[in-house]
């Protein structure tokens, strides 16, 4: 086992590059393309229904991985037969993986947006241009290494063929169009749950954890309070948001994406003014939540301003007022 693993990390059960015959190289490119294509093709369905002139881009380079495929095995049948030796990137040392982003599954935020897919075909080309440079240095047979050559010149004129491709797909106002609605599915997905939970975390703990300080005078059990408030509400909040909407109608996304970003920030938000009791002194514990609170409201306040459009005014209204109230309320209670 533990030469097994050995042999894992130090690649010796992979060829090196080096080591590959003429035949294996174009069983090799072979593969590449074939992926290549495949992965285009996912990028396309990807974008299809949200932004269907980018999608325009990856079905071309899509056909025209197919058409060097072709090429591929036309000349690998003229030189070595229809029998094609199955060969991959994995199997070759050293040799350039694809990170998987294609299979993400959910909004276009989990990977990034389409800049991500858009620098991923760009590294996608780069690195087939490298391997077919490579590859034509190493052939002997004048073929080959002619379209071997041809190859590496097209796949590096493919980023300009691309950005071409995106000139007359996505002009500048549908370039616009799809930032705004990536933009809006980025603060529907993360930005209005993580709001909604750091609302609710910061402000509907503040009654328990006020009226237990001022009740007990005892920083250990307000904090103990304070971190059962935080955490249940976290877990109620991240469940409901799970519940509510699966996304499918609304638009709002991952489901489980929403419900992890509002857990996190429901209980992040009551953390916060549940901490300072840790502080032994009841009134520097207490006068830092105090601050801290303040804080928290002026966050919150500023994300509803920026990423909701809320007017400063309002917002401060609607978050300083409730906040107020609920933290006054808890002092009532725990002094009465």
């Amino acid at each position: 086992m533990v030469l097994s693993l050995f042999s894992r990390f130090a690649d010796f059960s992979k060829r090196r590059f080096d080591d590959l015959s003429e035949q294996e190289m174009l069983a090799l490119a072979i593969s590449s393309e074939e992926d290549d294509g495949r992965i285009y093709e996912a990028y396309a369905e990807m974008l299809r229904e949200e932004f269907p002139d980018s999608a325009k881009i990856f079905t071309e380079m899509a056909e025209e991985e197919d058409e060097h495929r072709r090429w591929l095995i036309d000349l690998h049948k003229e030189k070595f037969g229809d029998k094609i030796p199955l060969i991959r990137r994995e199997h070759v040392r050293g040799f350039y993986a694809r990170k998987p982003i294609w299979l993400a599954k959910g909004t276009l935020a989990t990977i990034g947006g389409i800049d991500a897919i858009r620098k991923q075909a760009a590294d996608m080309e780069t690195q087939a241009a490298r391997f077919y440079s490579a590859a034509m240095k190493r052939a002997k047979d004048a073929s080959i290494r002619k379209l071997l050559g041809d190859l590496a010149r097209a796949e590096a004129g493919h980023i300009g063929a691309a950005m071409n491709a995106e000139k007359k797909h996505t002009p500048q106002d549908v370039r616009e169009e799809e930032e705004a609605a990536e933009h809006k599915q980025f603060v529907l997905t993360y930005v209005q749950p993580g709001l909604a939970g750091l609302i609710d975390g910061s402000v509907s703990t503040l009654a328990p954890i006020f009226a237990t300080a001022f009740a007990t005078q005892d920083t250990w059990t307000t904090f103990l309070v304070g971190l059962a408030a935080s955490v249940g509400a976290g877990i109620s909040m991240g469940f409901t948001e799970v519940a509510s909407d699966d996304g499918v109608i609304s638009g709002r996304g991952s489901p489980m994406i929403r419900g992890v970003v509002t857990g996190v920030m429901t209980t992040l938000g009551g953390l916060g003014h549940a901490l300072p009791y840790l502080i032994p002194d009841f009134w520097v514990a207490t006068y830092t939540a105090i601050a801290i609170v303040f804080v928290e409201l002026a966050v919150i306040t500023w994300i509803q301003h920026k990423y909701m459009e809320t007017p400063w005014l309002k917002a401060m209204m609607q978050i300083l007022l409730g906040g107020a109230l609920v933290l006054g309320a808890g002092v009532l209670i725990g002094s009465g």
